[in-house]
């Protein structure tokens, strides 16, 4: 009998197994992950669990191991699919394994850039995985002088950790401000000065020209990055933080269409109707923006293409249209984003009483496309979420009712 496919064992890949069972399909589900864990929880690696002096060899699990049991879906841990054989409808794993297939999703993720003059080197870390959380892990409680290039989500919440654990963090950006693509201005500035009160060395516009150990051959020598300004910036450990690039090997090998990703149509199904991609691995059209092909790097939407996806696999025909959403937790502080304010052509600003700014972004034609708000614990989290249902449903208020903080954003969804 032909098996329902999925390749990739995070998130994406573990939300989908369990929807498919969930939306009627009866017959078997393999489920395949190159890594030996059962699929686990990303975004704690660079906060609570990097803060945890107790490493654990088990990552927190996305589901209980017993799901996986109770619904029949076949977990192949440490198994890489190698192939697709689209004329016979079969997989090829690397362990010689060959599986009949009705559909397969493709939820294969993303893999950090590493940045050029970095390579090989011996301090250089990134962090993707749970072996690199482990190795990040005591790198940090042994170093003095951490370097973060990249002023990013990732960047910045290993900064603060690093910090909290008590290193002099510096991080390096090419871009002029922090957080530039998914963040307005403001907002950044108010990340950049929390840790910049932590004690964070930040240089925003800067360019690396080298990257090198200060004594080469003893071990414990510390190594430094040179700017083009001619600063050096020495460190015990070097991050890389520039973001991540889409997981595309197998789908390019198999002769699929590529576009800053796997190319995916609005039911997240690929060239080939008999094979679908999701999460941080796949660019889609969203008609929220004009139907613009983005790839979204966030927890979310993993889960939420997991789940459209599986339920396509199964014989709906459900667009992927959900509202991008982000978060960070830095210090005290988080940081919450729905839509992607880079789209925006005006700003509405709402101040609360706590002083927390709420920051609209409208379209040309006054419709609501983003939010976003920083601000301790979870005093966002209930705004930006009534701020999403609105976007959504594609409310145009008025732009001196949005700005006046004692006007319910609830009104917004009628």
């Amino acid at each position: 009998m032909t098996s329902m496919v999925i390749v990739g064992g995070g998130e994406c890949g573990a939300r989908a197994a369990v929807t498919l069972r969930e939306s009627g399909w009866t017959g078997p589900i393999d489920l395949f992950g190159a890594e030996p864990h059962l699929p686990y929880e990303r975004p704690p690696l660079s906060k609570r669990v990097l803060l945890d002096d107790a490493c654990h060899d088990t990552p927190a699990a996305v589901v209980d191991p017993s799901v996986f049991t109770e619904l029949s879906i076949t977990h192949h841990k440490g198994i890489e699919v190698t192939d697709v054989d689209r004329e016979t409808g079969e997989i090829v794993a690397g362990d010689g394994t060959r599986v009949p297939y009705e559909r397969v999703l493709l939820a294969t993720g993303a893999t950090p850039r590493m940045l050029p003059a970095a390579a090989g080197h011996s301090k250089a870390r990134v962090l993707r995985t749970h072996d690199d959380l482990r190795r990040l892990h005591a790198d940090l409680r042994s170093a003095r002088t951490v370097t973060i290039v990249g002023g990013g989500f990732i960047g910045l919440e290993l900064a603060a950790s690093a910090c909290t654990l008590g290193c002099e963090v510096t991080v390096l950006e090419a871009a002029p401000r922090l957080l530039a693509r998914a963040v307005p201005e403001p907002s950044a500035r108010q990340i950049h000065e929390r840790h910049r009160q932590a004690g964070v060395n930040i240089r925003c516009g800067v360019t690396i020209t080298a990257i090198a150990d200060v004594n080469p051959g003893v071990a414990t020598s510390s190594a430094a990055v040179t700017l083009s300004d001619g600063s050096v910036i020495p460190h015990d450990v070097l991050i890389i933080g520039i973001g991540a690039q889409p997981e595309t090997t197998l789908a390019d090998k198999i002769g699929l269409d590529i576009a800053n990703g796997i190319k995916v149509d609005q039911y997240l199904t690929t060239s080939d109707p008999r094979i679908l991609a999701a999460g941080d691995c796949c660019s889609f059209p969203h008609a929220l923006y004009g139907d613009n092909r983005i790839r979204l790097e966030a927890w979310r939407n993993a889960q939420d293409q997991a789940r459209i996806a599986a339920r396509n696999m199964h014989g709906e025909q459900l667009p992927y249209t959900a509202v991008p959403w982000f978060w960070s937790d830095q210090y005290d502080l988080s940081l919450q984003v729905a839509g992607l304010p880079s789209y925006a052509a005006s700003e509405v600003v709402r101040t609360r009483h706590d002083d927390v700014e709420l920051r609209f972004g409208l379209d040309e034609c006054g419709r609501i496309i983003s939010a976003a708000a920083v601000g301790p614990g979870n005093a966002v989290a209930k705004d930006i979420r009534l701020a999403e249902m609105a976007i959504a449903r594609h409310a145009t208020p008025d732009p001196v009712a949005l700005a006046d903080p004692t006007a319910t954003l609830k009104q917004f969804l009628r």
